[in-house]
């Protein structure tokens, strides 16, 4: 804890380290049961809601977890239930398995994209209590930090009834005002900062682009050429990443990048990456481990639960 931070901060950054990464030995295979997903690039088969998938075994680990992006699945490689499975599986349903116990199954695969969600607004909330600059909104932070984790302790017949996106509208108003604050310090260009917020940018041309502290929360960047592009400090929650080439570009101190949008892009040995994410061992010139930071296609139909196909058309990283 650094000597202005508060105890609940950093009780609040504990928590991402312990409870927002997918734990996939104390979960049941939820993601590979609950989640529907489509015949498509990312999936060879379509698969419905509920119905285990083909590769799931016995011990609730999938079989070609290995081969799973030679093989057609990508869908998997860029999906993370930011710790909902296991809590999900340990705790809301207190270690019974579906399978052992399957009176249980429908309501667990009903209760855990609820708890994906949350989760999910845990872990951007987590990040923008570790911002010094968004201070003045910690307290507004910290509350709606406790009051979604409560959601997620709820009882399984009680989350259904969670008004998800009222939680999210309210989150994603707070992330807002962290990042203004968390980006105010950013030098700027003369002209300002344009905001990319929300913008349509599949297949742009932005290599070399100066997007340093850049608003680009949500906007579409699926097959962009970002080749050496400056995103420094840029708000990337939500941002759609898919197959864009990220090949030499700067996301050092970018806001709420996650890891499954990092696997979702192209990228190699030298994109540079918050300390925190991991590098893709598919990205070319490159081997699975943690990015160092330096000093100093076809277009998708948009649907309200995200982009990625995976968990009724998710895409990596939906954002508030």
């Amino acid at each position: 804890m650094t000597d202005d931070q508060s105890p609940q901060d950093q009780s609040a950054q504990d928590h991402s380290t312990t409870d927002l990464r997918g734990d996939c030995a104390n979960c049941f295979g939820l993601c590979c049961v609950a989640l529907p997903f489509a015949r498509s690039a990312d999936f060879p088969v379509t698969k419905a809601a509920g119905t285990p998938c083909a590769n799931l075994q016995d011990d609730f680990r999938c079989g070609i977890h290995a081969r799973l992006r030679p093989q057609g699945w990508s869908g998997c490689t860029v999906y993370d239930c930011f710790g909902a499975g296991q809590k999900v599986s340990q705790i809301t349903f207190g270690g019974r398995d579906w399978r052992t116990a399957p009176e249980t199954a429908r309501e667990m695969f009903d209760v855990f994209p609820v708890v994906r969600h949350l989760q999910e607004l845990l872990r951007y909330l987590t990040e923008a209590l570790a911002l010094e600059a968004a201070r003045p909104v910690h307290a507004e932070l910290r509350a709606a930090l406790e009051e979604t984790r409560r959601l997620t302790l709820l009882p399984a017949a009680e989350l259904p009834g969670v008004d998800v996106g009222a939680q999210r509208q309210l989150v994603g108003g707070l992330l807002s005002r962290a990042s203004e604050l968390a980006r105010a310090g950013v030098p700027q260009p003369k002209k300002g900062r344009p905001s990319h917020r929300g913008a349509d940018l599949m297949g742009a041309r932005l290599r070399g682009a100066a997007l340093r502290g850049a608003d680009l929360r949500g906007a579409y960047l699926i097959a962009a050429d970002l080749t050496g592009a400056d995103l420094r400090d840029a708000d990337l929650l939500g941002a759609d990443l898919r197959d864009a080439d990220l090949s030499g570009a700067d996301l050092t101190g970018s806001l709420f990048l996650t890891q499954p949008q990092v696997n979702a892009a192209r990228g190699d040995s030298a994109t540079r990456l918050p300390a925190s994410l991991t590098r893709p061992a598919h990205w070319t010139g490159t081997a699975a481990a943690p990015a160092t930071a330096r000093a100093g296609a076809a277009r998708p139909a948009r649907n309200a639960a995200g982009r990625s196909r995976r968990g009724g058309g998710r895409r990596p990283g939906r954002g508030c």
